[in-house]
């Protein structure tokens, strides 16, 4: 959907689709009919929109439109294996897989000016901007590491360890405020981090901070002594709850479908702030439920995130 207009891109699927899994449609909602129509030779994997553009990710490429009728074709990018069409579109910024497997690319919109990030040794799971498009957020079919890049130049702004075992990610999602990263995976966890911003002052300069370092750096001392494993001195989150997955998600599998596309799983654990202290998890399928949390400060001087009540929508 495009923001709160009246614009839904609809791509088939399910077991009786209504359109074929190549065609995308731009669904004007006030006038109940198509506005855009595209086809491709591949099935469309994944759709981005904004006022000016619209981006389909196909299995092996990203082609960009304007966002017009009739729609015109600006430019065709070839991609790696991308099953989950991963794609952010920013007011600026175009970032989606690259060529090699782990790595990104990020467009300039308004120059097309190329970047490569080499975010990971191993194929993209997860990947999100920030609301202002100043910071991406990448996760790998690792699933132990976050890390987080600067869009303007490129650098590497944080590493964050999920946890130590493999783990298929779900959804990566930052804040409204761009200061806190909130991450799911089949682990059936929510972790919060928090994000240092270019162009924002980091939390760890409040008061406090001392505590909160005691968090985030899970292992405490250990984490200052030399010649011991990264994962001792990694950055953690500073809170994390469980969330329900339910009967469909099978833990280990490979792919968990995204919206929009239908690669034979309901997408888990997908992330939606209500404001920057509130958000929602979202599951469909069977067993399709949300789950509301909030985060809050304890007494202790620590922040935690709390399930603060849930629905299940679909299902008996």
């Amino acid at each position: 959907m495009l923001g709160q207009s009246n614009y839904l891109a609809i791509v088939g699927g399910g077991r009786n689709p209504k359109f074929p899994q190549n065609k995308l449609v731009i669904w004007d909602d006030a006038k109940q009919k198509p506005a855009i129509t595209l086809e491709f030779r591949t099935s469309v994997l994944g759709v981005r929109l904004s006022k000016s553009r619209i981006v389909v990710a196909l299995l092996n490429s990203v082609h960009v439109f304007a966002f017009s009728t009739p729609p015109q074709k600006l430019s065709v990018f070839e991609t790696s294996d991308n099953p989950l069409g991963l794609a952010c579109l920013g007011q600026k910024i175009l970032a989606f897989p690259g060529r090699s497997p782990g790595q990104v690319q990020v467009i300039e919109l308004e120059t097309g000016n190329i970047s490569i990030i080499p975010a990971h040794s191993s194929p993209l799971r997860a990947m999100t901007l920030s609301p202002d498009g100043e910071v991406l957020a990448t996760a790998s079919e690792a699933g132990t590491l976050i890390r987080v890049f600067s869009t303007a130049n490129c650098t590497k702004l944080a590493e964050l360890r999920r946890g130590v075992d493999h783990a298929v990610i779900f959804s990566l999602s930052f804040s409204p405020s761009n200061t806190l990263l909130a991450v799911t995976s089949d682990k059936s966890t929510l972790h919060i981090f928090d994000i240092p911003h270019p162009h924002l002052p980091h939390r760890s300069q409040s008061p406090g901070s001392a505590t909160e370092e005691g968090t985030n750096q899970k292992w405490g001392i250990l984490g200052r002594l030399p010649l011991l494993p990264r994962v001792f001195s990694d950055v953690y989150s500073f809170a994390s709850a469980h969330f329900e997955i339910g009967d469909e998600a099978t833990p280990g599998s490979p792919y968990a479908t995204p919206m929009g596309t239908s690669m034979g799983r309901s997408p888990k654990g997908v992330i939606g702030w209500m404001d920057s202290h509130t958000l929602l998890v979202i599951g469909s399928g069977q067993d399709g439920r949300w789950e509301k949390f909030i985060l809050r400060d304890g007494d202790d001087g620590k922040r935690y995130c709390m399930r603060d009540g849930w629905k299940r929508y679909l299902g008996g």
